[in-house]
């Protein structure tokens, strides 16, 4: 429970409790007829407003858990997994190993981790808190949002811990948040920081690719990879999943609110389908403007087109001329996209809000000037 909805709900309750002071005051005159089924229900009511100061007071605890009770009550729902893989094409060093995390979802046994952990691996075991080791078998996975489900058996006797995932949405820069993972090696580890920042679009990814990210101080390394990045509640808002190597405690994490909504998919298809434009470029920002002098429309620039797309059939074209502008490369000469279904692309953000509302099977509205 996050701060905000804790507020609203001790909020209702209070109101709750006068409307239930003055239903009480009323029914108990004298004049006024009450049968047996309606004392019971106020009775019911006001043992259920009563145990809502102890509710709230521990929803309140558990969201400002220390990192020892988060370590505590946590880590046996995070797991290491193991994953074998060969190389068809190399003499030498073709079998390697590599290790990362994930953590439990579902008690059916289902295990949330990252895609670059245990796509197109030969062999993959998941070893639980207890030291148990398991075969699994992955559900399915998505190199885009670099998520993945796996499917580890379910024990005999008791059942297995499950980590529940957050609203990323409440997240702000400075809130206290903790990792739980394998980093080089070491099971169960954990570390602690802060949201250092959010919405951060990776440089490196082609831009219809990217999408924002939480930034975290809390130490990240090679083997914490899918996963739990946890609040102050002990929810999951994040799934770690990428470093900067030359710089020190930048690292990101999935959040939870883009990862919930694949798991179905992932789960009853084995994959996330996505509506296809075909088209790749950059978004035209006020530093191109001003190195090229040139009344450049807002929008996104086309610098190539993906052969009987949509887009291509739909007659947009792509760029000729190569230019490189610092360390930024691109193909001018294409065509401009200044808004999508109704939405003008003026940065990252509106881009991203303007390609969620392209679906499977519809029309998409690209406003392209001539």
């Amino acid at each position: 429970m996050t701060g905000r909805s804790l507020e609203t709900w001790m909020a209702l309750m209070d109101k709750c409790r006068k409307a239930a002071a003055e239903f009480i005051t009323l029914v108990t005159q004298p004049d006024f007829f009450i049968g047996l089924q309606l004392r019971l229900r106020i009775k019911v009511l006001l043992v259920a407003l009563a145990l809502v100061p102890a509710v709230s007071a521990r929803a309140a605890a558990e969201c400002n858990q220390s990192v020892a009770d988060i370590y505590s009550s946590k880590s046996q729902a995070v797991v290491l997994i193991t994953a074998l893989t060969i190389n068809p094409y190399r003499m030498e060093d073709r079998i390697q190993q590599a290790t990362g995390s994930g953590f439990i979802i579902d008690a059916r046994g289902l295990v949330m981790t990252n895609s670059h952990v245990v796509f197109g691996a030969q062999v993959l075991t998941v070893t639980l808190d207890d030291g148990t080791t398991l075969p699994t078998r992955v559900l399915g996975a998505d190199p885009i949002f670099d998520l993945a489900i796996l499917q580890i058996a379910t024990p005999n006797s008791g059942k297995l811990p499950v980590l529940e995932l957050g609203d990323s949405d409440e997240v702000k820069p400075g809130d206290r948040v903790v990792v739980i993972g394998n980093p080089m090696g070491f099971d169960q580890t954990i570390t602690s920081g802060i949201v250092s920042g959010l919405n951060r679009v990776m440089s490196e990814r082609p831009r219809l690719l990217s999408w924002p990210m939480i930034q975290t101080d809390a130490a990240i390394n090679p083997g914490n990879s899918g996963g739990p990045l946890l609040n102050r509640c002990g929810y999951v808002i994040g799934v770690t999943s990428e470093i900067l190597g030359s710089a020190q405690n930048i690292g990101f994490a999935i959040p939870s609110n883009l990862a919930r909504p694949v798991i179905a998919p992932l789960v009853e298809n084995g994959r996330v389908r996505r509506p296809w434009l075909g088209v790749d470029g950059s978004l035209i920002d006020a530093k191109l403007r001003q190195i090229f002098a040139l009344p450049l429309a807002d929008g996104f620039l086309v610098e190539a087109v993906e052969p009987n797309s949509p887009a291509a059939i739909a007659g947009i074209s792509g760029g000729r001329l190569p230019v490189k502008i610092e360390s930024r490369s691109m193909i001018l000469g294409g065509d401009v996209i200044v808004a999508i279904n109704d939405i003008e692309l003026k940065n990252d953000e509106s881009l991203q809000r303007a390609f969620a509302t392209v679906l499977i099977g519809t029309r998409a509205r690209l406003v392209v000037p001539l």
